[in-house]
């Protein structure tokens, strides 16, 4: 979708450049591009692959890739496309999480790392006394698709906000009673559990006094004692094979 977009938007012969990693697919990627617009090369680094070509004169290409990347529709609910993360399927951390919040949320609630907003879709269609539901997602595309999976869900009279954001790097304005959050923790191949632990103290300071956080993560991470520095209190609510589910208050 991306590549299409950049043809349609670069000048005739104007020049895309392409990188990504190997286990992302970019090998495959760059095979699939070159059956339709033919590449001037490529330069394969370290775990990842450039590849560059120049717009064709004609733009059939670009719909031709389109077509080969469209946009799918998981359980029939939830609008994703490939490259969001879990774009295939409801991510089971998450579908655990939201088997264990209260379905009676109250007030001004946040998505944390909303994706393409199943969280939220979610807590909007299970509790019923939101005031504002607000999204926050460093992938502006699942925040696109996040916006289109709650048109219809949330009530009229819920506030909703989506904030591009990358929660490590920028402060959140806004103070709310619930937080819900299932955050990543690699950016590559190796596990950061710095990253999640970030959230938390994200979350920290993003809530009310009093305030709930529910989270998600892989069951091996230590976030306990982070939550313990954070928070007044904390619990695990639930664990399975491979997550948990923890609350804290402010």
């Amino acid at each position: 979708m991306r590549i299409a977009q950049a043809l349609e938007r670069v000048a005739p012969g104007g020049l895309v450049i392409v990188a990504g990693g190997k286990d992302d697919g970019i090998a495959s990627l760059r095979k699939r591009v070159d059956e339709l617009v033919p590449l001037e090369d490529h330069l394969p680094k370290y775990h990842g692959i450039a590849f560059w070509l120049r717009r064709p004169a004609d733009l059939a290409a670009a719909e031709e890739l389109r077509a080969a990347n469209p946009a799918l529709l998981v359980e029939g609910r939830f609008h994703t496309a490939p490259g969001m993360f879990s774009f295939d399927r409801i991510d089971t951390g998450s579908r655990l999480l939201v088997e264990n919040l209260p379905n009676d949320l109250r007030g001004s609630v946040a998505d944390f790392c909303a994706g393409w907003g199943y969280v939220a879709a979610e807590i909007a269609a299970r509790s019923q006394g939101l005031s504002v539901l607000d999204l926050y997602e460093a992938e502006f595309d699942a925040l696109e698709a996040a916006k289109l999976n709650l048109a219809g869900v949330v009530s009229q009279s819920v506030a909703r906000n989506f904030f591009w954001v990358d929660l490590l790097k920028e402060p959140v304005e806004k103070r709310y009673d619930v937080i819900a959050m299932n955050p990543p923790f690699h950016r590559s191949r190796a596990a950061e559990p710095e990253i999640g632990a970030g959230m938390i103290r994200a979350a920290a300071k993003a809530l009310k006094p009093g305030g709930r956080l529910f989270m998600v993560a892989n069951r091996q991470l230590p976030y306990e004692p982070i939550l313990s520095a954070a928070f007044s209190s904390h619990v695990e609510l639930a664990r399975d094979g491979m997550f948990k589910v923890l609350a804290a208050r402010r």
